[in-house]
């Protein structure tokens, strides 16, 4: 008998085994010129490492002051659990669907299938300007994901003598201490978010079934290392007065530097590495949209008939996400509000829903158990999150000026 989808009835001809893949539509440019399946486990955890350990975690010290040591290393940690959980959820779950027949290399379609909803809009888009990025794959480009990792970006904290006084004390009104700490986590979902999991595990050769596992363990690894070194180096120096992006708070608006400047270069540079690979990481995800719509793949990938087309359309794209993420002073602000709307619902409470309704665990099993508790934990955290970013970016737009040098906390 042929496997039935248990989620619509649709009847596929002949045995799917964990090891084969479902033909991908010879019309999906993006799907083959994008998305090329050639990838090992250690390639999955560097786009993972990428995407996630970026300049955001230069936010991490930001959101210390608003949770203090205690609440901070707390919400760091089980947070970074819950997504290491989450995202182990998100790749079962795309291994279920293709044994059945059904292999997803977007969330949008991957969600549409589990959740038997008609999904029509283009998905999640990058934000960040490359150049290679207007030509390469996302399997091409795994060597670059380590080039801008964090080594010497958290060395920065170390301990300079001009630093303002440690002052670790929250806000004296509890009512505002409780919207920085909903604030804080929201900031801390949008540092661990990761819109691309489906991607990823898209450039890897079959059977993907454990090389995501292993990618993980490879990624979280380089998390344990830069996030809490960030975090308390960070914070242990500033303290309250640390602000969105750690670097602005050696730069005082008035004074010297609190750093030598062929450090503060030297952190400038990772920095701008780092944006390099997360944008051929990222932006792959709109490359991937535009291509499906505009190129032929009857000719080659880098035919002129396709080249040409690549090169104006990406790079245009890059230009205007420059473009707004210049004019845009909020950093932190913008972190928070992105991680309680969008990355809050997209990687703590959709995996663990996607899950249950595939593999349909016992009501009364501990995994059932634990995914509805975390579903019903980020839910109420989404939606104070949502709330107290909200709050703080309106409070903070009364000190918006367009293409600000300055960063509003």
């Amino acid at each position: 008998m042929p496997p039935e989808d248990p989620m619509t009835t649709k009847i596929y001809p002949g045995p799917v085994s964990s090891s084969s893949v479902p033909d991908i539509k010879h019309d999906d440019a993006g799907a083959q010129f994008v998305l090329e399946s050639k990838g090992k486990w250690y390639h999955a955890g560097y786009h993972l490492t990428t995407a996630i350990v970026g300049p955001t975690i230069l936010a991490l010290p930001y959101v210390f002051r608003g949770l203090g040591w205690g609440l901070g290393f707390f919400c760091l940690t089980v947070m970074g659990l819950v997504t290491f959980y989450a995202y182990y959820l998100m790749s079962l779950v795309l291994d279920y669907c293709e044994r059945n027949g059904r292999r997803h290399i977007r969330f949008r379609e991957l969600a549409a299938d589990v959740l038997v909803v008609s999904v029509h809009n283009d998905g999640d888009s990058g934000v960040y300007c490359t150049l290679p990025a207007a030509i390469l794959s996302l399997s091409q480009i795994h060597q670059l994901g380590f080039i801008g990792s964090e080594f010497g970006l958290y060395r920065l904290s170390a301990t300079s003598k001009k630093a303002p006084p440690r002052d670790y004390s929250l806000d004296s009104s509890k009512a505002v201490s409780i919207f920085n700490a909903f604030n804080s986590i929201s900031i801390i979902a949008a540092i661990f978010g990761n819109g691309i999991l489906p991607e990823i595990q898209a450039t890897l050769a079959p059977p993907a079934t454990g090389k995501m596992f292993k990618g993980l363990l490879m990624c979280y690894s380089v998390i344990f290392v830069t996030f809490y070194a960030v975090a308390f180096s960070g914070y242990y120096v500033f303290g309250n007065k640390s602000t969105s992006n750690i670097l602005k708070s050696f730069l005082p608006d008035s004074g010297p530097a609190l750093a030598p400047d062929w450090v503060l270069a030297i952190a400038v540079i990772f920095i701008l590495l780092q944006l390099f690979a997360i944008g051929l990481v990222y932006s792959q995800v709109a490359f991937e949209i535009m291509e499906k719509k505009s190129a032929d793949t009857t000719q080659g990938m880098f035919s002129m008939r396709n080249l040409i087309p690549r090169i104006i359309l990406r790079t245009s794209y890059m230009v205007l996400c420059g473009f707004l993420a210049a004019m845009l002073p909020f950093f932190g602000d913008i972190s928070s509000v992105v991680g309680a709307i969008g990355f809050i619902p997209l990687d703590f409470i959709l995996p663990m829903l996607l899950y249950n309704m595939t593999h349909k665990p016992s009501k009364k099993s501990t995994v059932y158990l634990v995914n509805i508790a975390i579903i019903i934990i980020f839910t109420g955290a989404g939606l104070l999150g949502a709330v107290s970013s909200l709050r703080k970016l309106i409070l903070d737009a009364k000190q918006f000026k367009l293409f600000s040098n300055s960063i509003v906390d």
